[in-house]
C-alpha cells in the first residue's frame, strides 16, 4: 500500500518503542501475534512500526496485550493530552438527523 500524506496510524512508534523495552524481536511479537490469534507477519508488524500500514481494533487490543499495557498506553502522549479531560461535541447536521 503507498504511503498517504498523513501516517497510517499513530501507535507504530509506541509499539516499536515497547516491544524493545521488553527484549522482542519483530519476529517474536508477530509470532506471538499469530499465537494469539492474529495473522501478522514480521514484515506486517514492521509497517506498522513504520505507520505505513492501518492496525485494526482487533489488532491493538491484541498487542496492548501481549506488550503487557493498556491499550491507551499505545498512543503517543502528546495526542493523549489534547483530548483528555475534553467534552467532543458532535457537529451534527439538522438534515442528517432526520
Amino acid at each position: 500500500m503507498p504511503r498517504k500524506k498523513y501516517p497510517a496510524n499513530v501507535v507504530g512508534p509506541q509499539i516499536r518503542k515497547l516491544r524493545g523495552k521488553l527484549g522482542l524481536t519483530q519476529e517474536q511479537l508477530a509470532a506471538n501475534c499469530q499465537l494469539a490469534g492474529l495473522d501478522i507477519s514480521r514484515s506486517t508488524l514492521g509497517q506498522i512500526e513504520a505507520r505505513l500500514r492501518y492496525v485494526t481494533d482487533d489488532e491493538l487490543m491484541v498487542m496492548a496485550a501481549l506488550l503487557g499495557v493498556a491499550l491507551e498506553t499505545l498512543y503517543p502522549e502528546e495526542l493523549l493530552k489534547r483530548y483528555r479531560g475534553k467534552k467532543l461535541k458532535p457537529k451534527a447536521d439538522k438534515a442528517s438527523l432526520g
